[in-house]
């Protein structure tokens, strides 16, 4: 069956986005052990490219393959997990990226560069990084990992903030998140 991509943000209520998040059936990562560890010889770049020994993955089914099995330790260090390696991936800066974002219902919904759709809230944060000069902002996403806002994408959120009062934050899901680096 072909694969077929989540509509647009912008024409799916929350009702609709809290479905397509809860019909993605990722694999039980956390609940296997493998005992082989190495390294894949991948990396994300920070524009969200994957490369398998420096040549990029052009197969979109590929990456979002790969993604299910992503995760991130305590330390910061990225695996790909089966049920019989743990192998090692570099990442330059988050694994993801937020390529959209739409607020509907009290609650903001992000679209990441995989497809995925990820609704903000008390276990997907909203994180400001950097400072003043360079600010940049991070999704929580799952294990660990985390989608970096791409410059539209903070641009909308910052509209969204405008809108929502004078403070620089926003709410999704009841939870406020400031969009100012500390």
């Amino acid at each position: 069956m072909p694969y077929q991509p989540p509509p647009d943000l912008a024409g799916l209520t929350l009702a609709q986005i809290a479905e397509q998040v809860a019909a993605r059936k990722l694999p039980p990562v956390e609940q296997w052990s493998p005992e082989r560890e190495g390294d894949s010889e991948m990396r994300i770049a920070a524009d969200g490219t994957w490369f398998h020994q420096d040549s990029p993955i052009a197969r979109a089914g590929m990456v979002r393959a790969f993604a299910g099995l992503l995760t991130r330790d305590a330390d910061g260090a990225h695996f790909l997990v089966t049920p019989f390696e743990k192998l090692a991936i570099a990442v330059e800066d988050a694994a993801f990226i937020a390529t959209d974002v739409g607020e509907r219902d009290g609650a903001l919904a992000f679209r990441l560069n995989t497809d995925e759709l990820v609704v903000a809230g008390p276990d997907n944060r909203i994180v400001a990084r950097g400072d003043t000069e360079r600010p940049a902002l991070y999704l929580q996403v799952r294990r660990g990992l985390e989608a970096r806002l791409n410059r539209s994408t903070y641009e909308q959120l910052a509209q969204i903030a405008l809108g929502q009062g004078d403070d620089w934050s926003v709410t999704s899901e009841g939870e406020r998140f400031s969009l100012v680096p500390e």
